[in-house]
């Protein structure tokens, strides 16, 4: 009975070399490969994290810059931040900040640059949308009306579209179009949430064109 069980274990180990002989190359690589990847997976959520921190921390310094009315000090933050951190969302608020700082200080051409750069490079839709609303503005009072309509043509997000069309009803006033304001306001109104008071601004631009807005329409009335 040993005997015969000593040669069926030796028929297996026999079968496993033949196996391993055959297939153990590979299976190694496979497994080296999978341990590559793993450690590569976890050394870049690492890197990500060790990054937002890292850019957390700056847009800290960034706000309070903002709140200090420090337009040289946020304006290099930001700068440090999108060379440093461009990818994060962080970058993305902060060239927000940062615009609205440079805006408010008068000036005008670094707040472009600003929010140019974050149409075109902030993390997430709706940031990039933001800055592209803002841009639009800041193009047509400097009368770059051809500039504000590709600006505006660049919004994607359906949450934002009342918003873009008062944009647009403002584009078409400036470029003596009150049809075309009357139109885009009266979408941007329809469009709006009626508790919004916003909605408020747009019924005196719509009256201002000769459109009288329902009563049932305006906010506060009765359901």
């Amino acid at each position: 009975m040993a005997s015969h069980l000593d040669l069926e274990e030796q028929e297996q180990l026999e079968q496993l070399k033949a196996f391993w002989k055959r297939w153990g190359n590979a299976i190694t690589w496979l497994l080296t490969l999978a341990l590559l990847c793993y450690a590569g997976w976890t050394g870049w959520n690492y890197w990500q994290r060790n990054q937002a921190a890292k850019a957390g921390a700056m847009f800290s310094e960034l706000e309070r810059a903002a709140q200090a009315g420090d337009v040289a000090k946020g304006t290099t933050i930001f700068n440090a931040m999108k060379s440093d951190f461009g990818s994060t969302g962080y970058t993305a608020q902060g060239a927000l900040v940062a615009a609205k700082l440079q805006l408010d200080k008068g000036k005008g051409d670094e707040a472009r640059t600003t929010l140019t750069w974050a149409a075109d490079n902030a993390k997430g839709d709706a940031y990039r949308d933001l800055a592209r609303l803002r841009l639009s503005a800041l193009q047509m009072e400097s009368k770059q009306y051809a500039e504000a309509g590709k600006t505006l043509d660049a919004v994607k997000s359906a949450d934002f579209g009342p918003l873009v069309a008062d944009r647009r009803g403002d584009l078409a006033l400036l470029q003596n179009k009150p049809d075309e304001a009357r139109t885009q306001f009266k979408k941007a109104y329809d469009g709006m949430d009626k508790q919004l008071d916003y909605r408020r601004l747009l019924e005196a631009k719509l009256a201002t064109l000769g459109v009288a807005v329902a009563s049932e329409d305006a906010p506060g009335a009765a359901q």
